[in-house]
């Protein structure tokens, strides 16, 4: 297996193509995020749209390639304010909101009145005292619609960062554009405010 493997060139020049492609994606995406931001930059803190879009690439997350990207990206020492788009290879695409700190207590009322909406979108919460780990094992996210209301508010309350998350299978890979665009903006609405309605795309 392995000796076909290295004289076999053409699945290293696939999976070069298909990170590729993934980055285009994430770059077009991050163009309509931005717009999603300008028309609501009044509502959110200054500085977390200081920063421009960044993506990144890696090769080694639990062993596999992985592209991330932050925007908006606010993350100082204590204080984190993220939505992070990351697409991990043979597993998912994902969107979560993370937020710590002196972001956390600002959005805690906002993220518990949303709990219904968690729930009816099929949201995950981060259980784990883990923020940077990212896959969707029950040792690192639940999703909101196994727990009760009170649980909920209870781990918001007491961690020391709040990490909701959605995800698309890779299969899905057609309607992850779309879907992506719509999860960014389903969390952006959520750390705005509650009952805020994004203008409709």
């Amino acid at each position: 297996m392995e000796t076909e493997l290295i004289t076999n060139a053409d699945w290293i020049l696939t999976k070069n193509e298909i990170i590729k492609k993934v980055k285009q994606l994430l770059g077009k995406l991050a163009e309509e995020q931005r717009k999603i931001l300008e028309s609501i930059k009044q509502q959110l803190p200054a500085e977390v749209l200081t920063l421009s879009p960044k993506i990144s690439r890696g090769e080694n997350y639990k062993g596999l390639p992985y592209l991330m990207l932050d925007y908006p990206r606010c993350f100082e020492k204590e204080n984190v304010f993220a939505i992070r788009t990351m697409f991990w290879w043979g597993n998912h695409f994902s969107t979560a909101l993370q937020l710590a700190g002196h972001y956390k207590k600002l959005y805690e009322q906002p993220v518990l009145s949303a709990y219904g909406l968690l729930k009816k979108k099929n949201a995950f919460y981060c259980t784990s005292d883990a923020p940077w780990e990212h896959h969707f094992e029950k040792t690192n996210y639940s999703p909101v619609e196994e727990c009760g209301e009170p649980v909920f508010k209870k781990s918001i309350l007491e961690k020391k960062f709040i990490k909701l998350a959605k995800k698309i299978p890779v299969q899905n890979w057609d309607d992850a554009p779309v879907q992506l665009l719509d999860d960014f903006r389903f969390f952006t609405e959520i750390a705005v405010n509650a009952s805020y309605q994004l203008p409709s795309r």
